[in-house]
C-alpha cells in the first residue's frame, strides 16, 4: 500500500502483505487522482477550516480543533483493511483505525497508548505462538468492545481463498487462532515465519459487523465504501465520500484513547484533485494543508513560499516496469517477455540513469532487486546490474530470435512484431514522463511501446488486481521492514489470491521465499535473501527502476509537536497525526 494490514501501499496501507502497498496507485506520487473537477464542494470549500470551531488555545498545550486539509490525486478505492492494496485507501484507513501494534519512529514495532493491544505479544520459544492481549477499554465507533473475536475473524477471512484478500501470503501461514477470553488471542503458526511481528501493524475490523457476511462477498459490501456502514476504532469517523472529489473524516467523541491520546485536530478533509501539479497550486494557494507527494520538479517553487516546509527523504518507496507473462493479455499466444534475454536487453535498454538526472532530479537511486538500499537485506553486487547498453541490447534481443524481418523498424519472432502497451496512472507526472523515456529507448531497439494513463482507482480495480495488462509503470510502498515479499513474486499468489498480476512463475524464487522466512536467524536470512537478488535480478519479472522519495509538503499552520513526519516509513508522512495541531489561518 500504508496504515496497515496486509502489504501493498505501492498500491498500502493495512497491507502487511511483508511488505507492499502498491504505490502504482497510491497518492504519494504514485497513484493518480480521479476527478478532473477541482471545484470545492459545498461541504469543502476552500474556508473548510471555518466549518469547525475556531481553535482555542488552551492554557498550556497545543492548540484545539480547526480542519486539516489534505490534498491529493488518487481517490480511494477500498478501505476495508482486508482489501487495502493501495495508497490513498491505506491513507484513509490510517486516520480512521487503530492498529494492533505500531511502528516507533525508529521503525521498532511497539505497543503505544494507542495501540490496540496491551504489549507485544508473548512469543513461544519455537516462534510458533504469539499471545496477543488488547486493551480493555478499546472499542468501536458503535459503542462495542473490540475484542479478541474480531481479531480472530480478520485473521481467518484474510486467510481463507475465497475472500481474495491481498494479505493471504501472510496469513496462509497461520494454522489457527483461538479466542481464549474477550481480551486474549492466541496464534498457533503453521511454520516458523520471521515478519510475523511486523504484519501485527495492523487493523481489524468488526465482527460483530461482518461475521455473517459469506467471504466471497466480502469486498462487495458496503463495508470501506459506505461511510455510514463502516465502524471504525481509530481517532476520526468517516463521514463522507464524494467519489474522485474528497472523503470527510471527523473527530470521535467517543474514541477510546482519548484519556492518553487527546486527538487535537477536529476534522480531516482529505481532497482530490486531477493530477499532482494542480495539487501543488492548491498547496501553495493555501487550500490543503499538506500534499503527501508533490513532483521533484515543483520543490524549488514551493520552497520559495515562507508559509510552507518540504519535508523529501527517501522513503521506503521502489518503482517498476512490471511484465505481464499471462497469455490472456496476448490473445491466446505466448507472452512477448516470456525469453529471460528479451528481458534482460529491456533492462539494458532503458536509461535508469538518464531518468534518475532529469526527471528525479538526482532524489532517487537505482536498484536492481527488490531490497531497499541500505537496509540488512540489501544485496548490494550480488544482484545483477543493468547499465544502458543499447549494443548490448540488441545482442541480447537477436540472441533470443528476435530480427527485423520487414525492416520496418520493429523486431518480430514467429510472425508476432514486438510491440506492448505500458499502462500507468493517469495524473502521474513522473510516470508519465518516464513512461515517454521507456517508449523511446525501446523504439532503439525495435520494440514498439504504447503509453496509456488510466484513471487510479479503476486502473487498479480493472487491470492491476485482476492483472489484465501487458506491461505497468508501478511502485511498491513497503509498509513493512522485512524484506519477504513471497506474495509479490511467487505463483502461489497469481490474482485473486495474491499481488502477483504478472502471473511470474520461477520454482527457485518459490522455494527462496520460504526459506527466508522460515528461519528467525537474520544472518541465514541475509544470505538466502542474497540468492533471491542473484535469481531475481537475472530473471526479471520485472525492470527494476529505482528507490524514490515523495517530497510532501505542510503548510506551516500545521503543529508536530513531537510527531514530526518520518519518510522513511510507510504513511511516514502522517507519523504522529494524532498529536498534531493547527494554527488558526492567518
Amino acid at each position: 500500500m500504508a496504515a496497515s494490514s496486509f502489504k501493498w501501499k505501492a498500491m498500502i496501507a493495512s497491507l502487511s502483505v511483508m511488505g507492499v502497498i502498491a504505490a502504482g496507485c497510491g497518492n504519494n506520487d504514485n497513484g493518480t487522482n480521479t476527478a478532473g473537477n477541482t471545484n470545492t464542494p459545498a461541504t469543502n470549500t476552500a474556508n473548510e477550516g471555518a466549518a469547525s470551531p475556531a481553535p482555542s488555545a488552551e492554557p498550556s498545550g497545543p492548540v484545539k480543533g480547526g480542519t486539516l486539509t489534505i490534498g491529493t490525486f488518487s481517490d480511494i478505492v477500498n478501505a476495508n483493511p482486508i482489501y487495502i492494496a493501495d495508497t490513498s485507501s491505506g491513507d484513509a484507513a490510517y486516520f480512521m483505525f487503530s492498529n494492533l501494534l505500531d511502528y516507533d519512529a525508529g521503525g521498532n514495532v511497539v505497543a503505544e497508548p494507542w495501540s490496540l493491544l496491551e504489549a507485544l505479544p508473548e512469543i513461544s520459544a519455537d516462534s510458533l505462538t504469539y499471545t496477543l492481549k488488547l486493551k480493555a477499554n478499546a472499542k468501536w465507533s458503535d459503542g462495542q468492545p473490540v475484542t479478541a473475536d474480531d481479531i480472530a475473524f480478520t485473521f481467518n477471512t484474510i486467510k481463507d481463498p475465497a475472500a481474495a484478500a491481498p494479505g493471504i501470503s501472510t496469513f496462509d501461514k497461520v494454522d489457527k487462532v483461538e479466542v481464549i477470553d474477550p481480551q486474549t488471542a492466541k496464534i498457533t503458526m503453521k511454520t516458523v515465519y520471521a515478519p510475523f511481528l511486523n504484519a501485527l501493524v495492523t487493523n481489524v475490523v468488526p465482527s460483530h459487523i461482518l461475521k455473517d457476511v459469506p467471504a466471497a462477498e466480502l469486498q462487495s459490501n458496503p463495508y470501506g465504501t459506505d461511510p455510514a456502514k463502516t465502524v471504525t476504532n481509530g481517532p476520526w469517523k468517516w463521514t463522507e465520500w464524494n467519489q474522485k472529489q474528497y472523503l470527510s473524516f471527523e473527530k470521535d467523541a467517543n474514541y477510546w484513547a482519548k484519556d492518553v491520546n487527546d486527538v487535537n485536530i477536529d476534522k480531516i478533509i482529505y481532497k482530490i484533485y486531477a493530477d499532482q501539479n494542480t495539487t501543488v497550486q492548491a498547496a501553495i494557494k493555501g487550500d490543503v494543508d499538506m500534499v503527501g507527494g508533490i513532483p521533484v520538479t515543483q520543490v524549488e517553487a514551493v520552497k520559495a513560499k515562507e508559509n510552507l516546509t518540504v519535508e523529501l527523504e527517501p522513503g521506503p518507496l521502489y518503482e517498476y516496469m512490471s511484465f505481464n507473462f499471462n497469455k490472456m493479455n496476448w490473445g491466446g499466444k505466448e507472452s512477448p517477455f516470456t525469453g529471460e534475454k528479451t528481458r534482460q536487453a529491456i533492462a539494458y535498454a532503458i536509461n535508469r540513469q538518464g531518468v534518475l538526472e532529469n526527471i528525479l532530479k538526482g532524489t532517487g537511486k537505482a536498484l536492481n532487486a527488490p531490497f531497499l538500499p541500505g537496509t540488512w537485506a540489501d544485496p548490494g553486487s550480488d544482484a545483477v546490474n543493468y547499465d544502458y547498453n543499447v549494443e548490448k541490447a540488441k545482442q541480447l534481443l537477436a540472441e533470443d530470435g528476435w530480427k527485423d524481418s520487414n525492416n520496418d523498424g520493429t523486431v518480430d519472432k514467429d510472425g508476432f512484431e514486438f510491440k506492448f502497451e505500458l499502462q500507468y496512472n493517469s495524473g502521474n507526472s513522473r510516470r508519465e514522463a518516464v513512461s515517454a523515456v521507456i517508449q523511446q529507448n525501446l523504439a532503439d531497439i525495435g520494440i514498439g511501446v504504447t503509453t496509456k494513463g488510466i484513471d487510479f482507482s479503476s486502473w487498479i480495480e480493472q487491470n492491476i488486481t485482476p492483472g489484465k495488462y501487458q506491461a505497468a509503470l508501478q511502485a511498491w510502498s513497503l509498509n513493512s521492514p522485512d524484506p519477504d515479499s513471497e506474495s509479490v513474486f511467487s505463483s502461489k499468489y497469481f490474482p485473486p489470491n495474491g499481488q502477483n498480476s504478472g502471473w511470474y512463475k520461477n520454482e527457485t524464487l518459490d522455494k527462496l521465499w520460504v526459506d527466508g522466512y522460515s528461519t528467525t536467524d537474520q544472518e541465514k536470512r541475509k544470505e538466502i535473501y542474497k540468492q533471491v537478488a542473484q535469481q531475481i535480478s537475472t530473471n526479471l519479472p520485472y525492470v527494476f527502476l529505482y528507490q524514490y522519495g515523495t517530497p510532501s509538503v505542510y503548510n506551516k499552520r500545521v503543529v508536530f509537536g513531537d510527531a514530526k513526519p518520518v519518510p522513511a516509513l510507510a504513511y511516514g508522512e502522517y507519523f504522529g497525526i494524532n498529536k498534531w495541531s493547527l494554527e488558526e489561518k492567518k
